[in-house]
């Protein structure tokens, strides 16, 4: 990146350590951290709706769709994440596949090899001749969607639980008044439960923010990928000029993650505050006292 790293041989001193750690490999480290935090900005709000949409199911009065909800809830909350991690993203990689290639493949008799079946070429996604970038982009996405699948299932219990914490008098005032169910549900239900969620919710995002480690297992070139790389002394191509410095790559995460989680906590703290003003809460009393 720099001239005087053009001659190896002649870096030394603080001039070896500046040409190491601006390597490209070095370079591709540090976006892998915008990877991390891109996976954060997506999958909570997918998991949040995901959640919302599955709390609403199992609140339903039609049976059917009440069912739905709650065996949603129940499935994914009772497989150990990792399991479900490993065995949903192989499964949708296959559906996909085989979706894609009903369409496109001429013939539709897969050899199977193994546990997988193996698809006309023309099916593959993506494509066996794309670029490097569409397989890792491809492989974030099946993150993505594991990741809402699993935490929306937590999420919705944790709202499912808001909705039957809010008191029942303000619900049937409401119906009182002559509002719907649409009207007491949106405008009384929804707004008063997520002070009860907020707790919960906030528990959540620390999880989520301690599972993105799981993109290493899913394949994607993450933080914790490019650290085992970096800090071992040599890898299945070269060797690093550098002995096994994993401990301190690692340590340079756990410190990453310390940061993130303190300040993801200033900012559950200030909104829970927020939403706890006028509340017939803990929370809403403790702030009407300190505002007397």
């Amino acid at each position: 990146m720099f001239e005087a790293c053009a001659d190896p041989k002649s870096i030394e001193g603080l001039t070896w350590y500046l040409c190491y750690f601006t390597s490209a490999k070095h370079v591709d480290f540090y976006w892998s951290f915008l990877t991390v935090l891109l996976l954060l900005a997506i999958t909570a709000p997918a998991a949040l709706g995901m959640g919302f949409m599955g709390a609403t199911a199992a609140r339903s009065h039609i049976a059917p769709v009440s069912w739905l909800g709650k065996i949603y809830i129940w499935m994914v909350r009772g497989v150990p994440d990792i399991i479900f991690f490993l065995f949903f993203v192989i499964a949708l990689d296959q559906v996909i596949e085989y979706s894609k290639s009903l369409v496109v493949c001429e013939s539709h008799a897969w050899p199977w090899q193994g546990l997988e079946f193996r698809v006309c070429p023309e099916a593959k996604v993506p494509l066996g001749k794309s670029a490097a970038f569409w397989h890792q982009a491809y492989g974030f996405m099946l993150a993505v969607v594991t990741f809402a699948i699993v935490f929306g299932a937590f999420v919705a219990n944790v709202i499912y639980g808001a909705m039957q914490a809010v008191p029942r008098a303000q619900l049937e005032t409401a119906e009182a008044y002559g509002m719907s169910r649409r009207q007491v549900f949106r405008r009384i239900l929804v707004p008063q439960m997520w002070i009860y969620a907020l707790p919960g919710l906030g528990n959540l995002w620390m999880i989520l923010i301690k599972a993105t480690p799981l993109l290493f297992l899913l394949g994607v070139r993450d933080i914790v990928y490019y650290a085992r790389e970096l800090g071992g002394s040599k890898t299945q191509a070269y060797e690093y000029p550098h002995g096994d410095w994993r401990l301190w790559y690692f340590l340079g995460l756990l410190v990453f993650y310390l940061i993130f989680t303190r300040i993801s906590e200033i900012g559950i703290g200030k909104l829970t505050a927020r939403l706890s003003h006028g509340q017939a809460t803990a929370g809403g009393e403790a702030l009407r006292r300190a505002g007397a």
